[in-house]
């Protein structure tokens, strides 16, 4: 038993050793602030990429910012469910990105692309100085930075592309058989062509408004007007009073009830006065076509159209999930942000 606390401490150092090098435990992370005082807190570690806690912290203002919400009135469970919801996605781009770097030869970004995303985002700013001060709070200090990092996000969009186009693509057999289960859905709805002049009755007294409507429809009737010139005198519907007040084609479902239900029932060329809750309108149906079947041809862009965004989805959440599930052990959340296990995904 002479040796037993000399077995204990090579024990003790191969532990630590471990820790610090192998596995990336706790000893490892008092390693890190202890040698590295200056260094920000780090959020999640994947495999050798680093998440810190600013990086994180701008990826949920940036992700709140485009739904529209604030921080600052958040709920702290909404909060936090942002806050997993935005290091998921953190991580998800380090395994992406970790992908792609082997593979850089093939995924070529050339300055046009980069180019014209610029274009793009700088376009939801007023001016280029609310643009510059939108990069430095997300801590991009150059354009060559940002360049850098549209750069990495085109690389990951063209690796996701190539590893799911297989499985995007979709044979005449499946859209066949897709128009076959669905042709009732797809089937072109009842319509009609109609135009009005509206006059709404939130700033008018009702009766006031059915007078000037009324007159109008004496003046059609007896064509001493004719309906594009009431409806630019009159209407208060400022889509359509320049344009005849033509409304296009409508069906029943993208239209309020108490409006559907009488002109849908109206005669053709019979112009006549319609009241709903926004106040009177003087409508004409122009044109009405009955509910009819598609061919296959007739809707074969659409379903192809709908069933490669319906693979494109799956597919890219299977990428997402093998990613995941082939980084199991390389993903570490830190203790103060473990909010996602580091496990496989379901």
């Amino acid at each position: 038993m002479k040796n037993l606390p000399r077995i204990l401490c090579l024990a003790a150092a191969f532990y630590l050793l471990g820790d610090a090098f192998l596995v990336k435990g706790p000893v490892s992370r008092w390693l890190h602030s202890a040698l590295n005082p200056k260094t920000e807190p780090l959020a999640a570690r994947v495999s050798t990429q680093l998440i810190s806690s600013r990086q994180l912290d701008r990826a949920v203002i940036e992700r709140l910012w485009l739904e529209g919400k604030s921080a600052a009135a958040l709920p702290p469970t909404d909060l936090k469910a942002a806050r997993d919801a935005a290091l998921n996605d953190l991580i998800d781009e380090s395994l992406l990105d970790l992908q792609t770097k082997a593979l850089t030869p093939q995924l070529v970004v050339n300055p046009q692309e980069i180019n014209g995303r610029i274009v793009r985002l700088s376009a939801r700013f007023e001016n280029k100085a609310a643009f510059d001060a939108a990069m430095k709070s997300q801590g991009i200090a150059t354009e060559q930075d940002l360049r850098d990092r549209l750069a990495a996000m085109i690389r990951r969009e063209k690796y996701i592309e190539l590893r799911i186009t297989p499985a995007i693509k979709i044979s005449d057999d499946e859209a066949r058989k897709w128009f076959e289960d669905n042709k009732q859905a797809i089937a072109l709805p009842e319509r009609i062509e109609a135009r009005q002049v509206f006059i709404a009755t939130l700033d008018h007294p009702p009766e006031e408004a059915k007078q000037k409507l009324d007159a109008a429809l004496l003046e059609l009737t007896e064509k001493k007007k004719d309906f594009p010139i009431l409806a630019k005198e009159l209407s208060e519907d400022s889509a359509t009073k320049d344009s005849g007040g033509n409304l296009g084609w409508m069906t029943r479902d993208r239209l309020p009830a108490d409006f559907a239900t009488p002109v849908f029932a109206m005669e053709l060329n019979r112009p006549a006065l319609v009241r709903t809750k926004l106040g009177w309108h003087l409508v004409e149906v122009t044109a009405h076509k009955l509910a009819e079947a598609r061919t296959f041809e007739q809707a074969k862009s659409e379903i192809l159209a709908a069933l490669e965004t319906i693979k494109r989805h799956d597919a890219t959440e299977d990428l997402r999930k093998s990613l995941r599930n082939a980084a199991v052990g390389k993903i570490e959340i830190f203790p103060a942000l473990a909010a996602i296990a580091d496990r496989p995904s379901p």
